[in-house]
């Protein structure tokens, strides 16, 4: 996936050094059907590549830390009659090479030889609830510990989720993340363009869906990082709609939420343009705040910010412009601390983007929230849903959703819009979709 092996290496010593007296198990993600034994595309679990670039299914990994820090891999033996019906494999014999493991045994072993390890540790990091030998052996273990433990000594006496220590790793980004972060975005934007150019009165939401996925795999990605959505009128005020199936009517706004997955890091970007090529005064004039508040949390992004600092300039400007429209009357300060803006903007302004489109990492500890440090990459995307019938909303403006959302990576002193290129201000909206004049 484009990482030297040395990454690799690195993020083991950090887990190792942070595991202390425990071990952690990382399996691989199943391999999951559609229906019967239709089988979804595969698409290899994060923590487990992020720890040990392995991608294939049906694998185990498992970080000893402590005195003796090491590392074993447990991979399916190279099977020809399987390998013909779903490509080749990497069995034991070159994994350990490969993937730079201290010892590699075949899947088969994995019964017999991992409880002795999990012996080794006071704790087993492992994320409960996928089922499966690896759940049953490490529940096993801790069963075994609990009724022999107490005369012995050994044993682990806990299961931790990996996330205690994965996450905070994860959420600071390398050089050679942010640079597949940087290819993600930029495909996610060729997609972008494609769903301009496509979008028109009388065509199908999901003929704009599929030229996005299209340009997405000419462009080199794998597919899209989530379900795209593609919502035109009143769908665009629904926050995950994904079932596209209407048609683009003239004087709509569409809302176009997609974003690419490349080498399995995606992109996530929102455009909201006219489908007839020109705002109306109205869809103007709610635009406009949507990428005010853009602008503003922009700006404020930046080392030692905090996220909660980040989403309450967007809150503000939103605010300012639900007044403005009619929408909302009384003091700012007051409809702020009231949240009064909830029912029109109800999400947050971010989330944390890399391996996955919502990538782990806390938000706040110990009730404060996250200053934001180099490295560190989420999107920025306020946006307003005015839906009819909703209480407040002025017939002119029903039915109107916008969301404006970039990806930005922090720097040393400000942040990085990765999909800068592509234009955000209601003239280039129209001017991309053809109706500029």
């Amino acid at each position: 996936m484009g990482f030297p092996p040395e990454v690799f290496a690195r993020r083991r010593r950090a887990i190792q050094d942070a595991l202390g007296q425990a071990v952690m198990v990382l399996p691989s993600a199943t391999v999951t059907h559609r229906s019967r034994d239709t089988e979804h595309r595969y698409r290899p679990d994060s923590e487990l590549f992020y720890a040990t670039g392995v991608t294939q299914p049906d694998s185990v990994a498992v970080v000893v830390g402590g005195t003796e820090p090491r590392w074993i891999l447990f991979v399916p033996e190279r099977d020809p009659e399987v390998e013909l019906w779903s490509g080749s494999r990497v069995g034991p014999e070159d994994a350990g090479t490969l993937y730079g493991a201290d010892d590699t045994q075949p899947i088969s072993q994995l019964d017999e030889l991992l409880p002795a390890i999990l012996q080794e540790g006071r704790r087993v990091f492992f994320r409960l609830g996928r089922g499966g030998m690896p759940e049953h052996l490490v529940l096993d273990s801790l069963a075994a510990a609990r009724a022999r433990g107490p005369r012995r000594g050994t044993g682990p006496r806990a299961i931790v989720d990996p996330g205690e220590i994965l996450d905070d790793l994860r959420l600071v980004k390398d050089e050679h993340e942010i640079a597949h972060l940087r290819a993600a975005a930029w495909i996610t934007m060729e997609g972008h363009r494609a769903a301009f150019g496509a979008a028109a009165p009388g065509v199908g939401e999901w003929v704009v869906e599929a030229a996005v996925e299209s340009t997405f795999r000419e462009a080199g990605a794998s597919g899209p990082g989530f379900p795209t959505i593609v919502g035109s009128g009143a769908n665009a005020c629904i926050l995950h709609y994904v079932d596209n199936h209407h048609t683009l009517e003239a004087g709509d706004l569409v809302l176009v939420d997609a974003g690419a997955e490349r080498e399995l890091y995606s992109g996530d970007v929102t455009r909201t343009f006219p489908t007839s090529g020109r705002f109306s005064p109205e869809q103007r004039d709610v635009y406009e705040v949507v990428e005010a508040a853009r602008v503003a949390a922009l700006g404020a992004a930046a080392p030692g910010v905090s996220m909660s600092d980040v989403h309450g300039r967007a809150v503000r400007v939103i605010t300012e412009g639900l007044v403005a429209l009619g929408v909302l009357t009384g003091n700012v300060e007051t409809l702020v601390e009231e949240e009064a803006y909830k029912p029109f903007y109800p999400h947050q302004t971010s989330h944390w983007l890399g391996l996955d489109v919502h990538d782990p990492g806390d938000y706040a500890r110990d009730g404060v929230s996250r200053a934001l440090e180099p490295g560190m990459a989420f999107t920025v995307e306020p946006g307003l849903y005015l839906r009819p019938g909703a209480i407040g909303v002025p017939p002119r403006l029903a039915g109107i959703g916008v969301r404006i959302e970039d990806d930005v990576v922090v720097t040393s002193d400000g942040c990085m819009n990765l999909t800068e290129s592509l234009p955000t201000s209601a003239a280039a909206m129209e001017e991309m979709c053809g109706g500029a004049t």
